[in-house]
C-alpha cells in the first residue's frame, strides 16, 4: 500500500510542478494555453486507450456507460456549484475573470482520484506499476497545474494558498492509490472497470468544459497541433510493453 501511495503521490506532484511554473509569471499566456492543449491531447489518449478501452474489455458496455455517465455528471454538478459560488463571491468581476482555475482543480481531483486508484491496482498483478499509464498521467498533470495556477492567481488567490491546494490534491491522490491497492484487490474484477470509466467520464467533461475552450481561445490555431502532439505522445507511451 505504501508503494502504491507513493506512486500516486509522485504522479500527482506534477500538478504542483506545473503550478510552480505557472506562478512564476514568466511564461506568455499563449505558451500556457498551448501546454494545456498538449495536456488535453494526452488526457484524451489516456481516457480512450488506458481507461475506456480497458474498462470495456474487462467490464462490458453497461459498466462503461454507467461509469462514463456517473463521472461526467459528478463533474458537471461540482462545476455548476463552483460557478454559482464564484458568481456570488466575485459579483461583477465574473465578466472579466473566469472560474476555469477552480474547475480545472475540480477536474484534476475527480479524475485524479480514480486514476490513482487504478494506478494502485496495477501493482496487484505483481509486475510493478504501469509505466505508460503513469507517464501519461504525469504529462497531462503538468499543464493542468500550470494553467489552473495562472487562473487562480488571476482570480486573486495567494501563491502559497494555490501551492497548498495542489499539494492537498496530490496527497489525496496518493491516499487513493494506496486504498486502490489495499481495498480493491478483494472486491473482484468488476470494481476497477467502473472506476476507470468514471475517471474517463470526469476527464472528458472537464476537457470540453474548461481545458479545450481556454486552450483554443488563448493559443489560437496552433492549439489543434499541440493537442495532436499530446495525443500522439501519450498513445506511443501506451504501446510500450
Amino acid at each position: 500500500m505504501l508503494e502504491a501511495g507513493l506512486w500516486g503521490f509522485g504522479a500527482a506532484l506534477a500538478l504542483v510542478l506545473g503550478a510552480l511554473v505557472g506562478l512564476s509569471g514568466g511564461i506568455p499566456r499563449r505558451i500556457v494555453a498551448l501546454a494545456m492543449a498538449y495536456g488535453a491531447g494526452a488526457l484524451i489518449s489516456a481516457l480512450a486507450y488506458d481507461l475506456t478501452e480497458d474498462a470495456f474489455a474487462h467490464g462490458g458496455a453497461t459498466v462503461v456507460a454507467g461509469g462514463l455517465a456517473a463521472g461526467s455528471l459528478v463533474f458537471f454538478a461540482g462545476d455548476q456549484l463552483l460557478h454559482q459560488r464564484g458568481a456570488a463571491r466575485l459579483g461583477a468581476r465574473m465578466k472579466q475573470v473566469g472560474t476555469n482555475g477552480p474547475a480545472i482543480v475540480l477536474g484534476a481531483l475527480l479524475d485524479g482520484i480514480p486514476e490513482s486508484v487504478v494506478l494502485g491496482t496495477t501493482l496487484l498483478a505483481g509486475v510493478g506499476v504501469s509505466v505508460p499509464f503513469l507517464a501519461a498521467v504525469f504529462i497531462s498533470n503538468v499543464p493542468e497545474g500550470l494553467s489552473a495556477a495562472a487562473d487562480l492567481r488571476q482570480e486573486g488567490h495567494r501563491p502559497m494558498w494555490i501551492i497548498g491546494l495542489w499539494v492537498g490534491v496530490a496527497a489525496i491522490s496518493g491516499l487513493a492509490a494506496a486504498l486502490g491497492y489495499g481495498l480493491l484487490g478483494g472486491l473482484g474484477s468488476g470494481a476497477v472497470p467502473l472506476i476507470q470509466a468514471f475517471a474517463a467520464g470526469a476527464i472528458l467533461a472537464m476537457l470540453v468544459d474548461t481545458m479545450i475552450p481556454e486552450a483554443f481561445s488563448e493559443g489560437g490555431d496552433l492549439s489543434g497541433l499541440a493537442t495532436v502532439f499530446g495525443f500522439a505522445t501519450a498513445f506511443l507511451l501506451s504501446t510500450v510493453s
